[in-house]
């Protein structure tokens, strides 16, 4: 969508391909000329930006052909038809089957610039529609990956649908178990890069003397073991995503590779002199504070400048309480399909602890009590907190969620009643009572 709409002239004449080039050159407008309509067909791809201006009468395939085929790729791609006296009747049959426009030769430097920008104005316009209407599956498909009704999860998928579909370098920081794999994910399956690799690394879970290989790749007998060439994770991830997961992990000599990598889009393996040209969007998850460890020195500053250029905070479970109830029933079904047993009732004792509950493991640690729910075992073990060893009864629950669903919302908009009350969806005079009742401050 950032791309500049552009002219495309199909014209064999090279006299008059440059007086409609220098004509719309006058007015600003961005122009290229081919001299025929095979040529046109080769630069007119998928996400061609612009319109196409024809002439009818051309050496091999003829400008008519060549509309029909631009259409079958486009329907909303404008084409301007350029005819001669005899080819009115043609021309106006071309209308008929999606032509744009046409002009009758002779035709002044006006008549194709006014017919040039109404087409591009009008291109403009359906690409932004189309680039709505995605946006909008997008935010329909999210919502069925990324859980959740709470506003911060609301804000989360806006901002996802948003930077998804861009080249920007993301940094996603929250908790272990808030789905930072899952948000990375979603952001290459919305991206154009969908159909090219998505290659994770967890860069905690490797030794430094396997690190650099492993990203970087290697040649045969670079090293003792080497028996044979191996592709990297960056290389092998060129046109698509590369995750990395615990960044904070990655030791420091190798952050500085990584952040030339980024500079100059090209790598070397080990082993070799040879510069290799990589072209792959970086997402990077942390659960700690990287702005934090790089004023300790124990993360380079200069990568984590590089890698948020956007950053993504996954709110912990604790957080998002109201969210827990929809999410649990979630992954309830997906156990019991799995385990082939029928869905349990979720009894008020256990949703009382479900409420209560911490969750220091987050969404992963309530994919893991749904799945004990659903083989029929206690949803929490005996051992252990008030929630787990039976926990307050359901009504208790549902205040201590609504106590601290309001003091969370209150402490978000620093203690603003008006927009507390606007966020919850509640009247400002119940959040008032409310408060007075729960002691909030």
């Amino acid at each position: 969508m950032n791309e500049p709409l552009t002219v495309l002239i199909v014209e064999d004449d090279p006299h008059v391909l440059l007086g409609c080039q220098q004509a719309l050159a006058l007015e600003d407008i961005p122009s290229e000329g081919v001299g025929s309509a095979e040529e046109a067909l080769a630069r007119v791809g998928e996400d061609f930006a612009g319109i196409v201006i024809s002439d009818i009468r051309l050496p091999g395939m003829d400008g008519l052909s060549l509309l029909g085929q631009l259409k079958a790729r486009d329907r909303s791609l404008p084409v301007v038809l350029i005819t001669g006296h005899g080819d009115i009747s043609m021309a106006v049959g071309a209308m008929r089957d999606g032509a744009y426009d046409f002009m009758e030769k002779p035709f002044s430097p006006e008549r194709l610039v006014d017919v040039a920008r109404r087409a591009l104005e009008q291109r403009s316009l359906a690409r932004e529609v189309s680039a709505l209407r995605r946006q909008l599956a997008g935010r329909q498909a999210l919502e069925e990956r990324l859980i959740g009704r709470s506003p911060a999860m609301a804000q989360l998928r806006a901002l996802i649908a948003n930077v998804a579909d861009t080249s920007a370098n993301v940094l996603i920081e929250g908790e272990t178990g808030t789905g930072k794999e899952l948000v990375a994910r979603c952001l290459h399956d919305f991206s154009r890069r969908q159909d090219r690799p998505f290659v994770a690394l967890n860069c905690g879970g490797l030794p430094e003397s396997l690190f650099e290989s492993e990203i970087f790749g290697h040649e045969a007998h670079a090293f003792t073991g080497a028996g044979k060439r191996r592709i990297g994770k960056v290389e092998h991830a060129s046109g698509g995503t590369l995750f990395l997961d615990e960044i904070e992990s990655m030791p420091l000599n190798l952050q500085i590779k990584l952040l030339r990598v980024l500079q100059e889009h090209s790598l070397e393996r080990l082993g070799s002199n040879q510069s290799i040209a990589v072209d792959c969007r970086v997402i990077a998850a942390t659960k700690a504070d990287l702005d934090e460890l790089g004023r300790r020195g124990q993360f380079r500053s200069d990568l984590y400048y590089r890698l948020n250029v956007v950053t993504l905070e996954l709110p912990p479970l604790r957080e998002r309480r109201e969210d827990i109830p929809l999410l649990f029933e979630h992954f309830l079904q997906l156990s019991a399909l799995r385990f082939d047993r029928p869905v349990p009732e979720l009894d008020r004792q256990t949703l009382a602890g479900l409420l209560a509950h911490d969750w220091p493991g987050n969404v992963r640690e309530l994919r893991n009590v749904a799945e004990r729910f659903a083989l029929g075992l206690p949803a929490f073990k005996k051992s252990g907190s008030g929630a787990e060893s039976g926990g307050p009864n359901f009504a208790e629950a549902v205040e201590a969620f609504e106590k601290r669903l309001l003091g969370d919302a209150l402490e978000r908009h620093g203690g603003n009643l008006s927009q507390a009350s606007q966020a919850l969806g509640m009247a400002k005079t119940t959040l008032f009572d409310k408060v007075k009742k729960y002691r909030l401050q």
